[in-house]
């Protein structure tokens, strides 16, 4: 494949060449994939299923939740079928379709992550005019926006992404095609394709940062105002399950995509690829269960709102 002028498919690596240890793989992928859908599918459930969770805030985590499930779908069921066949080959349109949906849902969790900030400022610091601000129509345009948005933003990843040629090598270093890895081994300069990727993404996402912070900024200004030490809690104990959730999605982005090169290895490359794709959808549904004591009660009584329905 590599003497050939141009590459119609690409060799996926990622973990290891012994059978033993690529079935092992695919149980771990396994497992952790059916924790994501059902954590995810179960916060989904449990809003649709009580009436009192038909707010906003719970409407952006169903969002969130739905991102999550197709962020990890783009990625974990391909690597796992490759470990279970031993077959680590991708088409090149399947490589071009799974940079756009990565690079879709990446961009729709923040885009949802910075909504939901902003959400709990209006919550917090406006709660007598929370209704009128956040009302059904403006969450479904902020929502709608947020998909628009980044459907744009990866259709422009990916198109000056697969500007590039691909002719010396199709090996890719990880087990699912990201940009990164497609930029290494492309046979064209790559300077003018980096530049434009860093231009596209670098405004995006500091304006979606910039909104979180400048909102938790206000946010702690006004609890810290809050008389009492029960009303502080409170009021922070909304703010902390969305708070969480922004961390780990920042450091785990951040380092995967802007790390120095000094610290980039096959082995690192591969750990902080797991680490962006997996613990993200993996821990949301967690963070929010726990740090959510009607999410939690909610859940308990799924089967039972169920068996009421089906009657």
């Amino acid at each position: 494949m590599a003497n050939q002028s141009t590459v119609t498919a690409f060799l996926l690596m990622g973990f290891s060449n012994d059978r033993d240890e690529q079935i092992l793989y695919f149980v771990m992928f396994l497992c952790i994939y059916l924790i994501a859908l059902v954590g995810n599918f179960l916060i989904i459930i449990a809003v649709a299923l009580n009436p009192e969770f038909h707010t906003p805030m719970y409407f952006f985590l169903v969002n969130l939740s739905l991102t999550d499930i197709g962020y990890i779908t783009v990625t974990i069921p391909k690597s796992m079928a490759s470990s279970l066949t031993d077959n680590r080959l991708i088409s090149f349109a399947g490589c071009v379709a799974q940079v756009f949906f990565f690079q879709a849902f990446a961009g729709s969790e923040l885009a949802l992550l910075t909504i939901m900030a902003y959400d709990r400022y209006v919550a917090i610091c406006h709660p007598l005019q929370y209704q009128l601000i956040m009302n059904w129509n403006a969450c479904t345009q902020m929502a709608a926006a947020s998909w628009i948005s980044t459907l744009i933003h990866a259709s422009l990843q990916t198109s000056v992404t697969f500007t590039l040629d691909f002719c010396r090598s199709n090996i890719i270093g990880l087990y699912f095609c990201d940009i990164p890895q497609l930029i290494k081994i492309s046979c064209t300069n790559t300077k003018v394709n980096q530049i434009l990727i860093f231009v596209i993404a670098i405004p995006v996402d500091l304006f979606c940062v910039g909104i979180i912070f400048a909102s938790y900024g206000y946010i702690f200004s006004a609890v810290m105002r809050i008389p009492s030490v029960q009303g502080r809690y409170k009021a922070f104990s909304t703010c902390t399950p969305h708070l969480t959730v922004f961390s780990l999605f920042v450091t785990t982005a951040w380092f995967s995509y802007l790390r120095p090169k000094t610290l980039s290895s096959p082995i690192v490359d591969l750990v902080s690829a797991v680490l962006y794709t997996v613990l993200q959808p993996v821990l949301n549904p967690i963070i929010y269960s726990l740090r959510n004591k009607d999410i939690q009660e909610a859940v308990w009584k799924i089967p039972k709102k169920i068996i009421h329905l089906l009657r």
